[in-house]
């Protein structure tokens, strides 16, 4: 028996999605508010793994001298590297991926292949870096709400543990009794 799907508005856990963030420090639906599209990542694994290989290449490549034929395998490596990143970002991104890491034409020097690559490079971090500052955002927004709420006194309707324990002084008394 097979289980029903979640609606396709609710969050999904495997989706990384950068919710911009007001004046207020609240965070803005980016479908709800029309503002700005959010930026998501459908595979956060896939990413890290493309990135942690384009890293390494260009590592490896610093330190070997190449020949034709390496250059033009790392120029396949490299394009199917930004292609298979494409499917996992958001159009937007995807845009923005697009003009910062272009193809490479014909077989590249070992010069155009390390810039291409250090380039992208450059770019999954500041992307990584945007996703951490995003959420991080989002927690504080969440921590503002939170205690607004306390502030307000919405949450006293859920006694914490220790006024609902007696005292050490012994049990506590009720009203008087006529």
């Amino acid at each position: 028996m097979s289980e029903p799907e979640a609606p396709p508005e609710a969050p999904r856990p495997d989706v990384v999605q950068a919710v911009p963030v007001d004046d207020e420090g609240t965070a803005a639906a980016a479908e709800g508010s029309g503002t700005a599209s959010a930026e998501t990542i459908t595979e956060p694994a896939k990413l890290l793994r493309i990135a942690s290989m384009v890293r390494e290449l260009l590592d490896e490549t610093r330190q070997a001298s190449l020949d034709e034929a390496g250059r033009r395998r790392l120029a396949e490596i490299y394009q199917r590297a930004v292609n298979e990143l494409s499917e996992v970002l958001s159009d937007d991104l995807k845009e923005e991926l697009g003009e910062l890491a272009p193809p490479l034409e014909g077989v590249p020097t070992e010069s155009e292949i390390r810039v291409a690559q250090a380039q992208l490079v450059g770019w999954l971090e500041g992307l990584f870096h945007g996703i951490q500052a995003a959420m991080f955002a989002q927690q504080a927004a969440a921590r503002a709400q939170f205690e607004e709420l306390r502030r307000r006194g919405l949450l006293a309707q859920n006694p914490s543990e220790e006024e609902s324990q007696p005292s050490p002084d012994g049990p506590t008394r009720g009203g008087q009794y006529l």
